[in-house]
């Protein structure tokens, strides 16, 4: 449209406020120019229990606080836990705690602390405790908030029941996060891992990306078993990360690249 145009009278009538408003159609960066942070937040799952999802949890967490972040881990269901200074401790929770730079009492970032270290539904009965959602998402709202930068674990398998009626899946849908997959490569991960990526699918959560985590050092054709599931799942391979004897977070996380995941923040001077 030139200036010699006839104008358009309907237009010409609306207020100069409403047309300025349709054409702000693209927010500005206001945030970002500012130097407010952005908040991270991913759901770390894996294909079993004892494959490495602590691991790969603190070497995020570890990268994060590397990059000037103020990082907190969350396990929010950890079953096995042995009573130390008057307080339930549980080894994962506790690796988590050490590798995060934002330090919440115990009860915001593992709201259920479960005694025995067994299927969590059984050991929340043993213990009298029924886990529920409400707490569960209330205790992650004040870690956020504490935080710019947040790494969930969860506990087990992806489907793990958590009672009758709420599982580990229920609560990944909840959170509505990102989620990491951990793979612990021995046999049966392909299986494993492809139908833990389908019941994400399924729900609608993003697969952000998946780790691979040699568990078992003396496993045969570990290098086809990794093309084979690069072949199949539908989201990028962000490590793997060799059999380590003495495994530490920052050691592990040499062999993770986040840096594609969504929201993933740029590194602080």
């Amino acid at each position: 449209m030139s200036l010699n145009d006839p104008v358009d009278p309907v237009v010409a009538a609306e207020p100069q406020v409403e047309r300025d408003a349709e054409l702000a159609v693209e927010p500005a960066p206001l945030l970002a120019a500012e130097g407010i942070p952005s908040r991270f937040a991913c759901f770390v799952t894996g294909t079993d229990t004892e494959i490495g999802k602590t691991l790969v949890s603190c070497a995020i967490l570890h990268t994060l606080v590397a990059g000037g972040l103020r990082a907190c881990g969350m396990k929010p269901v950890a079953a096995g836990a042995t009573l130390r200074d008057g307080e339930l401790h549980n080894e994962d929770a506790d690796q988590l705690i050490a590798c995060s730079n934002v330090h919440l009492p115990g009860n915001i970032t593992t709201p259920y602390m479960l005694r025995d270290a067994c299927a969590p539904h059984i050991a929340a009965a043993r213990d009298g405790v029924a886990i529920e959602a409400v707490p569960i998402i209330a205790a992650y709202a004040e870690v956020l908030a504490a935080s710019d930068a947040v790494v969930v674990e969860g506990v087990g398998g992806f489907r793990v029941p958590f009672s009758d009626d709420f599982d580990s899946a229920q609560m990944a849908e909840q959170f509505n996060l990102p989620v990491i997959l951990v793979v612990g490569l021995r046999l049966g991960c392909l299986n494993h891992a492809l139908l833990t990526i389908e019941a994400i699918v399924r729900r609608d959560l993003v697969l952000a990306g998946w780790v691979v985590n040699e568990i078992d050092p003396d496993m045969a054709f570990a290098d086809d078993n990794v093309a084979a599931l690069a072949a199949r799942i539908p989201a990028p391979m962000l490590g793997r990360i060799p059999y380590l004897e003495h495994a530490t977070a920052a050691e592990a996380a040499k062999f993770i690249d986040l840096a594609g995941l969504p929201g993933w923040p740029s590194r602080r001077d």
